[in-house]
């Protein structure tokens, strides 16, 4: 999506990890443009600018002007960028010429809306499966999202990337295949455990009354010995 958002940059001089430094401790973070059969230019940019773009409605797919001092002005998206691990301060940023005449492909989230049929009446659930798709368009015709209506769905239905609705000028990249969400039925081990819980507990007590019972049967074994010794002392 083309936005007038205009950042600015600086050409770097050199390279290399001292000179990244530097830049870094100037308050600007080494960037790099390239793109539309053009030369690749090293700058500097604003790392506070990058982030609110790229965190924005609209993402990576946010078209902006970059205007290089003493330069070229120029569309282009971000399409990489490096990140502290510990920090989560923004190291790097790739940054790539857009010809606003040459369709692109990108990628653009899919959200499902409403409740299907198959939750309310048949008791199942929504399972969201692919939550992006690919198409290919025109630069200025970058949507910020799709959304797919999933409230007619009964369990065993589904609706795919064929059914997202594009634009006429709009081409889809993704398999049309591809399941967006699906309405399916609970799972029968969800119930089963409630079921079998009474058997289970008669079970365990059943086990621990038989070590009682086996006790109670030696004790008889071994007292009839001792009382068929007293009878032949009484006979004698």
């Amino acid at each position: 999506m083309k936005r007038e958002i205009t950042v600015t940059a600086e050409v770097r001089a050199s390279r290399g990890k001292n000179e990244a430094r530097r830049t870094r401790r100037a308050g600007q973070i080494p960037a790099v443009l390239y793109g539309a059969y053009k030369d690749a230019v090293s700058v500097s940019v604003n790392p506070r600018e990058i982030l609110k773009i790229v965190r924005s409605s609209t993402g990576y797919n946010t078209i902006f002007n970059l205007a290089i001092e003493g330069g070229e002005t120029t569309p282009v998206m971000v399409v990489d960028q490096q990140v502290d691990p510990l920090k989560g301060n923004l190291l790097h940023a790739d940054l790539k010429r857009i010809d606003l005449t040459k369709r692109i492909r990108i990628t653009v989230p899919v959200y499902t809306v409403g409740e299907p049929a198959g939750v309310k009446l048949q008791g199942g659930l929504l399972e969201v499966i692919t939550r992006a798709i690919e198409i290919e368009c025109l630069p200025d015709e970058i949507p910020e999202s799709f959304s797919v209506d999933v409230s007619e769905l009964m369990i065993g239905q589904s609706k795919r990337a064929s059914d997202v609705a594009l634009a006429a000028s709009m081409k889809l990249v993704s398999a049309a295949e591809t399941v967006i969400a699906h309405a399916v039925a609970l799972r029968a081990e969800e119930v089963a455990p409630a079921a079998e819980a009474a058997p289970v507990a008669e079970a365990g007590a059943e086990a621990a009354a038989e070590p009682e019972v086996i006790k109670k049967g030696k004790k008889e074994e071994e007292a009839a010995p001792a009382e068929k010794e007293k009878e032949k002392g009484k006979k004698k």
